[in-house]
């Protein structure tokens, strides 16, 4: 009897259960690592064989140990990472078990902002100017020939966490000195004023076939750091916005050599010359409930589509996309004052999803009109600041 394929996912964020479910589906024997604090988390134990927990906070190293003592006993065909902060991890346990996926290399390209930054500019793609935090006359250079302000970013944070505003140069310098040793894990970039959009890619063998390309109401970083309330929403699909974005995402993951795979990628529209430029990009699903938009707008969940990718590329098979729906949808979230907020005042007929999580009012709207779904949110969007809307201060540092 043949042996069935073991996939070893990795989370130390309670999210991916659709992925668990779909590799479990296919076949797989799916075992999950995470952490203890999510232990009795909505995680779908049905379709794991096995449920394994480790403390908050270890090392890669540390991880590493965890997962060659649990495969003392236990078979590995595959590992995956199912959050961003635990991509790196991953990589380091495929090359140290010489497993096929993403090694630290490539992986970099989709964790580090500097090393990202740094390819698509060589390749051509506009990106706000930038600098490495390492030569002291370097970010003096750098700061007198830019204009500012000028964002300090962490080269490996995510959802705008970590993230410095520096108003003047001389702002730059007491913010390094408490970095310390620190310093050099940062990135230096202009702050470019304009819109913020995301593309939901899916990537097989270098051709992305599928680019869904969406607009948020306010930056993230604004809501994040200021508060509001969240919004995103599928851009017209023949709108020259949305082409020039799939255009610019696909010379992106071009340039940074993604192969197979899931991809959350961010760009900005300047309002001075109104260009597209590159600001980041992931090999996840997009969070804040963004899977979810997109499977509503066009049939496809990228959990599911991921899972299949994965165990294609364990049986040596090809993977295709699905058949796709071409409506439009989108979201409007926040956190909320009440811990069961009632949404019941709501009531359009295009409201299909309502967000089930304590201190938190959310929905999603579906049409086949993009221009609908837009004036729906940007309604919702002021109805929740009066409805639902509470402020809680962005933490410098990721939390589980």
């Amino acid at each position: 009897m043949e042996r069935r394929p073991a996939m070893f996912c990795i989370s130390t964020y309670e999210k991916g259960q659709a992925f668990l479910r779909e590799a479990a589906a296919l076949g797989c024997d799916v075992t999950l690592l995470t952490i203890e604090k999510h232990a009795n988390g909505d995680w779908p134990k049905d379709s794991l064989v096995d449920f394994q927990t480790m403390p908050a906070g270890l090392t890669p190293e540390q991880v590493l140990n965890t997962v060659t003592y649990y495969a003392r006993t236990h078979r590995i065909d595959r590992i995956v990472a199912l959050d961003e902060f635990d991509l790196e991890t991953a990589a380091l346990l495929r090359e140290h078990l010489r497993l096929p996926g993403m090694g630290q290399t490539a992986t970099r390209f989709f964790r580090d902002k500097l090393a990202m930054r740094t390819a698509a500019k060589a390749a051509g793609i506009a990106v706000p100017d930038f600098s490495p935090v390492v030569n002291h006359e370097d970010i003096r250079h750098f700061l007198q020939n830019t204009q500012g302000p000028w964002l300090l970013k962490p080269r490996s944070s995510a959802a705008a966490i970590g993230i410095k505003r520096v108003g003047h140069p001389d702002e730059i310098w007491p913010l390094l000195e408490q970095l310390g040793d620190a310093a050099s894990e940062h990135v230096l970039e202009c702050f470019v004023p304009g819109e913020i959009f995301h593309v939901e890619g899916i990537t097989w063998d270098r051709e992305v076939l599928f680019a869904a390309a969406h607009k948020y109401g306010k930056p993230p970083m604004q809501t994040m750091h200021h508060g509001g309330v969240f919004t995103t929403r599928t851009l017209d699909r023949e709108s020259d916005d949305a082409i020039s974005l799939r255009t610019i995402h696909a010379a992106t993951l071009s340039a940074l050599g993604m192969i197979h795979g899931v991809t959350h990628s961010e760009f900005i529209k300047a309002h001075a010359d109104g260009r597209f430029y590159f600001l980041e990009t992931a090999a996840r699903v997009g969070g804040a409930f963004i899977a979810e938009v997109v499977q509503y707008a066009s049939g496809l969940n990228p959990w599911t589509e991921w899972a299949r990718i994965e165990v294609a590329r364990l049986r040596g098979e090809r993977y295709y996309l699905p058949e796709l729906r071409q409506d439009y949808a989108g979201s409007v979230i926040c956190l909320a004052r009440q811990e069961q907020p009632d949404l019941s005042a709501y009531a359009d007929p295009e409201i299909v999803y309502r967000l089930p999580k304590h201190h938190h009012a959310g929905l999603i709207v579906r049409s086949d009109s993009a221009q609908r779904v837009e004036s729906l949110l940007e309604s919702y969007a002021g109805r929740f600041l009066e409805d639902f809307y509470a402020r809680m201060d962005v933490p410098d540092k990721p939390t589980s």
